[in-house]
């Protein structure tokens, strides 16, 4: 169980979130054990659940789905859903829970959530995703943004884009993030999706362009610090998917490159050591250490001795007779020394 006791409706609206770096909604990435680990790497990058279905919430394990450690904050949630009445119930739940933003899933484009209504086949409903939107503004103090495609299928259009935004807008959304690429709904698995269509940075730089008021986000192919700043000349944030996951040291320049904070990059043996520490606690509390040994893989991406921490973790994490020795084993196999000292002790909860 969370020690976090959900925090009651805020009153008034709460200050605008600084978006200019977020960690992209990624199912079966970013648990909460992921975002644990993403904080230890960045204060301020803004954190993603992964998708949560408005059914899953209203008739699963709320706190399983929900519960987060408070360090994650800035924190929002991303909900999947097109019925209005359960979003904004959810929206409130998530809201009481503590949640920084609330976030519509208009971009998943598996056949899954197409059967249910939800995800990237919403952008031929604007009017249904418009009500959505307006149904959760009304039914919470913290902002509530979306997160779309820039068309579906063979609708290559921008004007069609434009419509689209300029619809959701008035709703009183006025935060999009926006993947660059098309969703092909038919013939393409959701990992050919986030490859094959290809990418077209134009179309999001022309919407910031043509809608100044609105704070519009990038999302899709951006895997280096250098890129990031290269979008935010012509956008208000980036928003990193895989890349903040197979190479999640990317998130140790975050804060000094993105925010320009002068505190120390974390290092990250210490980062890893920390997040061992985590790991071990939440394994006395019921969870299997395989579950959370993951999201350290991409922690050393390019140091000498990562194939051999990857290799010896695969190896020995799962069982019954795993333990978290296995962890601190497969860092001994890094060379040293990585990365200045880390300086950001984060106190366990």
């Amino acid at each position: 169980m969370s020690t976090l006791s959900p925090a009651m409706p805020a009153t008034n609206p709460q200050p605008r979130l600084d978006r200019r770096f977020s960690v992209a909604p990624m199912i079966d990435v970013t648990d909460r054990h992921y975002r644990y680990l993403a904080r230890l790497l960045s204060q301020h990058a803004l954190l993603y659940t992964e998708m949560i279905t408005t059914g899953a919430i209203l008739n699963g394990d709320q706190e399983y789905l929900l519960g987060y450690s408070p360090q994650e904050h800035p924190l929002a949630l991303q909900l999947g859903g097109s019925n209005l009445a359960e979003l904004a119930q959810c929206a409130r739940i998530g809201q009481d829970y503590g949640y920084d933003e609330i976030n519509l899933n208009v971009g998943c484009p598996s056949d899954k959530v197409q059967n249910n209504m939800i995800g990237a086949c919403l952008m031929a409903h604007p009017s249904l995703v418009t009500e959505c939107m307006q149904s959760m503004i009304e039914a919470v103090d913290i902002p509530v943004t979306i997160k779309h495609r820039i068309g579906i299928d063979d609708v290559d259009d921008y004007d069609v884009l434009a419509k689209f935004v300029e619809q959701v807008s008035s709703s009183g959304c006025d935060t999009f993030f926006v993947h660059a690429r098309n969703a092909i709904l038919k013939g393409l698995s959701p990992k050919q999706n986030r490859e094959i269509p290809p990418l077209q940075y134009d179309k999001v730089y022309r919407l910031k362009a043509d809608f100044p008021h609105l704070e519009i986000i990038i999302n899709g192919g951006i895997d280096t610090i250098e890129a990031c700043q290269q979008h935010l000349a012509h956008v208000d944030g980036v928003m990193l998917g895989r890349a903040a996951n197979h190479n999640s040291a990317i998130l140790t320049q975050v804060d000094q490159q993105i925010y320009g904070s002068t505190l120390a990059t974390p290092d990250r043996r210490q980062v890893a050591l920390t997040y061992f520490e985590y790991m071990q606690q939440k394994h006395e509390q019921g969870t299997a250490l395989h579950h959370m040994s993951g999201h350290i893989m991409g922690l050393f991406q390019g140091i000498p001795g990562a194939r051999a921490l990857r290799r010896h973790i695969s190896q020995y994490i799962h069982g019954n007779t795993a333990n978290i020795q296995v962890m601190y084993d497969a860092l001994d196999l890094i060379e040293t020394p990585i990365d200045e000292p880390f300086e950001q002790p984060c106190e366990l909860v």
